[in-house]
């Protein structure tokens, strides 16, 4: 009888442990995985500020890097169009190259700072003038100087060349020098690059763009005996110069990929990417 009870209860133990080891085993690769975040994927779409082609562009190379499923969009508009864009949902996240107004805050925008940027005054490299102040830059943009000789530079009727209403470097510019509505261009052009380009084929031209656009076929004044760099940017020491922003609106939710890509780029993660582009990080 016990030998009898024995080979039960081991026939018992065996079923048991034969079940145990049927059953679904969840391995510690399987644990690890399940509580991986899911991979991002679908587009980030920005439209906005011209001059920050560059910054957005490096910040979006390595994001698509990093996220292969993801694709990060940019529409070079204009600021004025990169915040209505971001107003009326058309973009993820609009691109402002300076500060939100008063009455685009109220109507719900919220703009984040992701760098700083020198408004650079250009000339043609020929040009001899190296400095000027900001009350004389106001000046000839106003009219009021009109010929290189009246600032010791080789006689020739000043050309200046400006951005487009509505852009944030004109913006930032006209609010800097307190020419708001009375500068007097001889062209307005829709992109930094083509003010530069304008600059650059010109010998009388004088005209502005941002730092982190500039190349060497113009010639960037000192302002006030400033040069215009990334450090006195950054000090505050170079008059001239605004933020580059990014818009997005209070009561509409980022997707994940879009939320993601805004995180990453106002870290410090990304102020190498924001240097390289010749802008002034900030994070």
């Amino acid at each position: 009888m016990k030998k009898a009870f024995a080979i039960l209860l081991t026939l018992t133990m065996a079923l048991s442990l034969l079940a145990a080891c049927g059953g679904k085993q969840e391995t510690p690769a399987q644990t690890e995985q399940s509580t991986q975040p899911a991979a991002l994927s679908g587009t980030v779409s920005t439209n906005g500020s011209t001059s920050m082609e560059k910054v957005i562009g490096a910040l979006s190379e390595q994001f698509m890097t990093d996220n292969s499923g993801v694709s990060v969009t940019y529409d070079a508009t204009g600021s004025g169009a990169g915040i209505e864009a971001a107003s009326n949902g058309s973009a993820d996240i609009g691109l402002s190259s300076r500060a939100l107004k008063d009455e685009e805050k109220v109507s719900g925008l919220v703009g984040t700072t992701v760098a700083l940027d020198g408004i650079a005054v250009i000339v043609n490299p020929a040009n001899k003038v190296a400095d000027l102040t900001v009350e004389q830059i106001a000046q000839i943009f106003t009219g009021e100087i009109t010929d290189w000789s009246q600032l010791g530079g080789e006689a020739g009727t000043i050309s200046c060349i400006g951005r487009e209403a509505g852009s944030g470097t004109r913006d930032g510019f006209e609010s800097i020098t307190k020419t708001k509505d009375a500068c007097k261009m001889d062209q307005e052009l829709t992109s930094t690059g083509a003010v530069i380009e304008a600059v650059a084929g010109n010998p009388n031209a004088i005209g502005y763009a941002s730092l982190s656009a500039l190349k060497d076929t113009v010639k960037a004044v000192t302002v006030g005996g400033v040069a215009c760099t990334e450090d006195t940017v950054l000090d505050g020491s170079y008059a001239i110069q605004r933020p580059f922003v990014f818009v997005t609106k209070d009561s509409t939710a980022l997707s994940a990929q879009a939320q993601a890509f805004f995180d990453f780029a106002t870290s410090a993660a990304a102020n190498d990417l924001i240097r390289a582009a010749g802008a002034v990080p900030v994070a």
